[in-house]
C-alpha cells in the first residue's frame, strides 16, 4: 500500500527544481541511512518506506508531472493530464528508464541479510534521465574468526566465503599482528560490483577471536592460569609461563596464594599504533596427586611444625 506523505521533495531533501540525478543521489544517501536493517531506531521502517515512495514518484517523469500539478491528489488525476505552468523546468531525460536496485545498494551488506525483509519489493523502481552515470558498488561485510595466536602474531591466510550466486570464493587476507575483537580488515574492491562501469565496493571482515582453552583476551590484555607447586608459592620461584607468542619467565613472589594476579607489562596483544596490552598470570597452587614416602614425611613434618591456619588468615586475623 503506498505511503501517504505531505511533500515528496521535502522527504528527499531536494529542491522542487532538482534534476533526476540529484533525486537519485539523495535517495541513495537516505536509503543507506534509514534502511531498517541498518537503523534500529523506532520508526525507521516507516521512514524508509516514505523515502522509497517519494523516490518512486519523483524519479518517473510522468508521475512527477502529475504530482507537481495535483499534489496529494496526483494518483486520481488522468494519465493525460499535462503539467501546469509553474515556471519550473525539469531536466529532460536522457534515457527512458534505469533501475535502482536496493540489492546493489544494501543487499550484500552484513553477509547478505538485506533484502529478506523487503524481498526485492523495491526492485524495478524506475527513473528517467540517468543515462550511463556510473553507480559504485556497495561495501559488504562478513565475519572472520581467528585464533588468539593469529591475533597476536598476524600472518596471511586464505579464506573461503560465499560469492556471487552462492558460489564459493577464496580471498587472501593479511591479518595484521595485534588485531583485536571487533576490528575490521578491509579488502579493497572485493565488495559488490558497481553498475554501469562504477567501481566495486570494499569487503570488510569483522574479526572475532575463537575461544581458547588456555588464554582469555580482554581488549589487548591476555589472562592465563599459572600452575605452581606449594613450595614455589611459599618460597618464591622463577617459573615459565606460556603466552601466545611463546614462553616467558615470571617471578612468583614468596607467599603467593591461589588467585594472586601477576602482571607482565607489554606481553599482551601487540598494538601497531601504541602501547601493547599486558599479560596477567593468575596463581593456581597445585598439590601432588601421589606423594612419595619422603614427600609425605616432609609434609607431615611441616604440618607438625607450622602454626599457620589458612582459615584464620582468610578471616583476616592478625
Amino acid at each position: 500500500m503506498p505511503v501517504e506523505i505531505r511533500d515528496y521533495y521535502a522527504v528527499l531533501g531536494v529542491r522542487r527544481e532538482a534534476s533526476t540525478e540529484e533525486i537519485q543521489r539523495a535517495y541513495r544517501t537516505m536509503a543507506r541511512r534509514h534502511h531498517p536493517d541498518v537503523n534500529r531506531e523506532p520508526g525507521a521502517e516507516e521512514r524508509f518506506k516514505e523515502i522509497s515512495e517519494a523516490y518512486h514518484v519523483l524519479s518517473n517523469p510522468r508521475s512527477r508531472r502529475k504530482y507537481d500539478r495535483f499534489g496529494a491528489g496526483w494518483r486520481q488525476a488522468p494519465d493525460d493530464a499535462g503539467p501546469r505552468d509553474t515556471g519550473r523546468r525539469h531536466a529532460p531525460p536522457s534515457r527512458s528508464t534505469v533501475d535502482i536496485d536496493l540489492e546493489d545498494l544494501l543487499g550484500s551488506l552484513f553477509g547478505g541479510r538485506f533484502g529478506g525483509r523487503f524481498g526485492g519489493g523495491f526492485r524495478g523502481y524506475q527513473s528517467g534521465g540517468l543515462g550511463s552515470t556510473p553507480v559504485p558498488g556497495a561495501d559488504t561485510q562478513a565475519e572472520l574468526t581467528i585464533s588468539v595466536e593469529d591475533a597476536y602474531l598476524g600472518g596471511r591466510r586464505r579464506i573461503t566465503m560465499p560469492g556471487p550466486a552462492g558460489r564459493p570464493r577464496q580471498y587472501g587476507v593479511n591479518i595484521p599482528a595485534g588485531v583485536v575483537e571487533g576490528q575490521r580488515i578491509r579488502l579493497a574492491g572485493q565488495g559488490a560490483a558497481g553498475a554501469r562501469g562504477g567501481r566495486p565496493g570494499d569487503l570488510y571482515l569483522v574479526v572475532h577471536l575463537a575461544p581458547h582453552p588456555r588464554y582469555k583476551v580482554e581488549g589487548r590484555d591476555v589472562m592465563v592460569d599459572l600452575p605452581v607447586s606449594p613450595w614455589e608459592a611459599a618460597l618464591g620461584a622463577v617459573v615459565p609461563v606460556g603466552t601466545p607468542g611463546g614462553d616467558v619467565r615470571l617471578e612468583v613472589p614468596a607467599g603467593s596464594s591461589s588467585g594472586r594476579r601477576l602482571r607482565l607489562r607489554g606481553q599482551g596483544v601487540p598494538n601497531p599504533r601504541g602501547t601493547p596490552g599486558d599479560l596477567f598470570a593468575e596463581v593456581r597452587i597445585v598439590v601432588p596427586g601421589n606423594l612419595s614416602r619422603r614427600e609425605r614425611q616432609l609434609f607431615e613434618e611441616l604440618a607438625a611444625e607450622s602454626t599457620f591456619d589458612p582459615r584464620e588468615a582468610g578471616r583476616g586475623a592478625p
